[in-house]
């Protein structure tokens, strides 16, 4: 029996009324597009994209998807926001001959359609936004290869975390529109251990991020005490 959808509607009517903004680096998303470069380092870093079959899940209007393209990548986009995709489509025209495959599929269903098929799922501030995050990671670890990579980026649920990426960004400063995140929906470092390890991920690094509003610079940090970025191997092989 095929997985029913594991999304939730007032998210995707959220992003999808945003959806005209995804390109705009001075908009909504800009907080993404400052950071799109270090996270895109730390993703080549990790795996070499040039060559590497990629699949980007929850891609938006395309920001990662074009940028891992660009370092040679072959890369799907998959995303259940129609909006959103149609906004990377066209972008994708502008940029080319630059080449991504956008699908309105969910990770569930991907991975009834095509499991093992990717040398490297990305899945970048998406957990916090559904329903079942375990389901999701269990998702990302079936279109994995055996002995490929999965990488999460999310933000922690710490006290830290509500009075940065909450309060500060959504509602003192504006940089995130307000309603973008639920404190209770942010996700711990070991709950996503927890759920990798279930779905026969192991964990190889985990990384934090400290972004500054004023400079518009994110870097990568010891600290996940705000966001962090987590780098799983498909299986327990070396």
């Amino acid at each position: 029996m095929a997985e029913s959808s594991n999304s939730n509607t007032a998210e995707l009517a959220h992003f999808s009324r945003l959806a005209g903004r995804w390109w705009d680096a001075n908009g909504e998303f800009r907080t993404l597009h400052d950071i799109n470069p270090v996270r895109l380092a730390w993703i080549d870093g990790i795996v070499g994209l040039a060559g590497r079959r990629v699949l980007d899940v929850g891609c938006g209007g395309g920001l990662l998807s074009e940028a891992m393209a660009r370092q040679g990548a072959r890369v799907t986009g998959i995303d259940l926001s129609p909006e959103s995709l149609a906004v990377a489509r066209l972008h994708l025209v502008e940029s080319a001959p630059l080449q991504v495959d956008y699908r309105e599929i969910s990770a569930e269903h991907l991975a009834e359609e095509a499991p093992q098929s990717f040398d490297l799922v990305t899945c970048m501030e998406l957990l916090e936004h559904v329903p079942d995050p375990a389901r999701l990671v269990r998702s990302c670890a079936r279109l994995a290869r055996p002995g490929g990579t999965v990488l999460f980026s999310t933000i922690n649920r710490t006290v830290r975390s509500f009075a940065t990426a909450i309060v500060g960004a959504e509602y003192l400063s504006g940089l995130v529109p307000r309603g973008t995140h639920r404190y209770s929906q942010l996700i711990r470092p070991s709950e996503l251990d927890a759920w990798g390890r279930r779905a026969g991920l192991t964990l190889v690094s985990l990384r934090g991020g400290s972004y500054n509003p004023a400079s518009r610079t994110f870097r990568l940090a010891d600290d996940p005490a705000v966001n962090f970025l987590a780098h799983f191997r498909n299986g327990t092989a070396p």
